[in-house]
């Protein structure tokens, strides 16, 4: 079997008078991320297609610098608690907390300055048959109305079977809620085409329904005889204008956490052959179509249009403080979050 040889470019940027450091990590079959200390984004991910052409598959800006103005949380870490609470408003043991709005009336990946805008500290961590990154965020007590001081853990590790491995740990000093994600958004196509012939199949049964403002109205419902079924493979396209302006939904999974890395979801575009296949350990999983997407950001000559990317988000479900039928999203003293994101990434020929 050839050996595969790894890679690690490292270099410091100034962002407004801040130091971040941007990382590429190669895998020398192919694979190559771009990371940034910058909000633990992850901000390209070039993997072959079935021609052998490297592509960019992640939505991203023209720059490192231009993630400074982000509107979009391309490539973010969501946090401390991604997706919406409904009016940013929930209860622990009896004592109500309100958190920063940001979204109408509502809570949305971590308020104004979520993780996605933090500085976070970053080094190379050493491994046999693999490259990674270990970035590390402390969020204080109060930061955007979250109780307790939180102190997370993001690890990168680039394989040389073009996976990526993403995990998220966190500790707590007093009761909170936690919901770390990436939310990255994908198009295999290489930015050729939009999203919308791309085919997916998630392996969910059931997703929980949406009221005004995207706040899940609480109920979990059957996919069966939906748009949202795509317990086989479905192009993105093919019943979307049934769904409304798009998708932007939980996905169930699991109705009980069990921590279990377990297959989501798969996404192929056949033009190019690229085919990513995703594994978490959360319970449910945010499908979300680009629907918010402008056209305003252009990014090496590309317009990113409605449509253009799509986000599957591992997670707990959204505004789960408020449904407490929901796996909860809970964090204690003594315990630790473990989320892990698999990115497998083929080529069908």
């Amino acid at each position: 079997m050839q050996e595969v040889s790894f890679d690690i470019n490292v270099r410091t940027i100034d962002m407004e008078g801040k130091s971040a450091k941007v990382f590429q990590l190669k895998n020398g079959n192919g694979m190559e991320v771009e990371l940034l200390s910058y909000g633990g984004i992850l901000s390209k991910i070039i993997v072959p297609d079935k021609d052998g052409n490297l592509e960019n598959v992640l939505l991203t800006y023209n720059k490192p610098e231009d993630f400074l103005n982000d509107t979009y949380f391309f490539g973010a870490t969501a946090g401390r608690y991604a997706n919406r609470i409904d009016r940013g408003q929930f209860e622990l043991d009896g004592k109500s907390y309100s958190l920063t709005i940001n979204n109408g009336e509502n809570h949305l990946h971590g308020g104004v300055q979520g993780f996605n805008r933090k500085f976070w500290d970053a080094e190379v961590i050493e491994l046999k048959d693999a490259v990674g990154v270990k970035m590390t965020y402390v969020s204080s007590d109060g930061e955007e109305g979250y109780p307790g001081s939180l102190t997370t853990t993001l690890t990168f590790v680039l394989e040389k079977n073009n996976k990526l491995n993403i995990t998220f740990n966190a500790e707590t000093d007093q009761p909170t809620i936690v919901n770390l994600t990436h939310h990255g958004y994908f198009n295999l196509s290489g930015m050729k085409e939009n999203i919308l012939n791309h085919e997916l199949t998630i392996f969910a049964d059931h997703y929980t329904p949406v009221g005004e403002g995207l706040i899940p109205t609480g109920e979990i419902l059957p996919v069966a005889g939906t748009p949202f079924d795509f317990t086989i493979p479905h192009q993105i396209g093919e019943r979307i204008s049934e769904t409304g302006r798009g998708y932007d939904h939980n996905f169930v999974i699991k109705q009980q956490h069990d921590g279990v890395l377990t297959k989501m979801a798969e996404l192929f575009h056949q033009a190019s052959g690229r085919k990513m296949i995703l594994h978490s350990n959360m319970p449910g999983v945010q499908f979300y179509s680009g629907n918010f997407l402008d056209g305003k950001q252009i990014t090496e000559g590309v317009s990113y249009t409605q449509n253009f990317g799509l986000c599957l988000e591992p997670q707990y479900f959204p505004d789960s403080p408020n449904n407490p039928q929901f796996p909860s999203a809970r964090l204690d003293p003594g315990q630790t979050y473990e989320h892990r994101i698999v990115y497998e990434f083929e080529v069908v020929k």
